[in-house]
């Protein structure tokens, strides 16, 4: 965990607020800087990490880089967890609703609807 350090001494560079991985802090140490973290309980844990979605989506959004919607999916699967879902689970619901309404696959584009 991060250093605590008496009021007075401490020199924030930036505020995060933010859900992180749990190597974050060593990585932040190993490039020669402090940080300050609190282990959350698991129910404040996953407000944090329904927020990070929408983070993580925008950050692929910007980027398109495969590399946030592994990020995504590492969130996703943590909430599942804290929801009690396994990613086995997960991927059995993916796949009834994906036998029942259809995937992505015909990239199909929804222009309007009326009625008949």
């Amino acid at each position: 965990m991060g250093r605590i350090q008496k009021e007075e001494e401490k020199k924030v560079d930036m505020e995060h607020n933010k859900a992180i991985r749990d190597k974050i802090p060593e990585i932040i140490h190993k490039d020669g800087h402090s940080c300050n973290v609190k282990k959350l309980s698991d129910a404040e844990f996953l407000e944090h990490l329904e927020r990070k979605i929408s983070e993580e989506v925008a950050e692929y959004q910007n980027d398109k880089n495969p590399e946030e919607l592994a990020d995504i999916l590492e969130v996703i699967y943590r909430v599942a967890q804290l929801k009690g879902v396994s990613k086995e689970e997960l991927e059995k619901i993916r796949i009834k609703k994906s036998e029942e309404r259809g995937g992505f696959e015909e990239n199909l584009f929804l222009i309007d609807t009326s009625k008949s």
